[in-house]
């Protein structure tokens, strides 16, 4: 970000607006958005139901509960951004500062071993602070970290759906109902079950209360 202040201008707003251009792909890769979209998309996978609910209402509950866990991080790159440009009009230092924010918060879901691993890639000298990180290589060590975490837990979640499954074919086997396919057979036991313990609260409460 630094050495974007010696360009040429015209370069330096060829640049931002590439940077502009890739908003979805850092809404998508570099906040709480890939935890919730993932985990849900498990779970919608573990259940078996298909096409149930459908992509458009993970990825909009996603966003929702994007915006809810870092809404004040959110805010946070607001304010810091827009005072470099509302005094100098400087759109290379309001993304500079505003981006801090974003790689603080980062930087408290990324797991140490991750980080470590992109910062001894990158050949630099060992960082003496958190703020001496580039947030380069603080965001692909951010998007692991969160792809484990979120496998962790859907590795959770899937552990009874499977026990379901496997009971139920079990059953059928017994009974000798070879034809009938367990998953169709266990799916409203699934249901019957994810209802009664409230799943949806359960697992939309503990997404949020990871990021406390």
């Amino acid at each position: 970000m630094d050495q974007l202040q010696n360009m040429n201008p015209v370069i330096q707003m060829l640049i931002v607006m590439t940077m502009f251009s890739l908003l979805p792909f850092i809404f998508c890769c570099m906040t709480s958005f890939l935890r919730f979209v993932v985990v849900f998309s498990m779970l919608k996978t573990a259940m078996g139901t298909q096409q149930v609910p459908p992509s458009i209402v993970i990825i909009g509950l996603s966003i929702i509960l994007t915006f809810y866990t870092m809404g004040g991080t959110f805010q946070k790159m607001y304010d810091m951004g827009s005072v470099p440009y509302q005094k100098n009009h400087d759109m290379v230092m309001a993304i500079n500062e505003g981006s801090k924010p974003l790689k603080e918060f980062m930087l408290k879901q990324t797991r140490e071993s991750d980080l470590t691993f992109f910062v001894e890639l990158s050949h630099k000298t060992r960082p003496k602070s958190p703020d001496d990180i580039s947030i380069w290589e603080v965001a692909p060590a951010y998007i692991i970290s969160e792809l484990k975490t979120s496998f962790e837990i859907s590795f959770i979640i899937f552990v009874p759906f499977i026990i379901l499954d496997l009971v139920v074919a079990n059953i059928l086997l017994a009974l000798g109902m070879f034809m009938l396919s367990p998953t169709i057979i266990s799916m409203p036991f699934k249901l019957l079950i994810f209802i009664a313990v409230d799943g949806w609260a359960l697992i939309v409460q503990g997404l949020v209360s990871s990021y406390n």
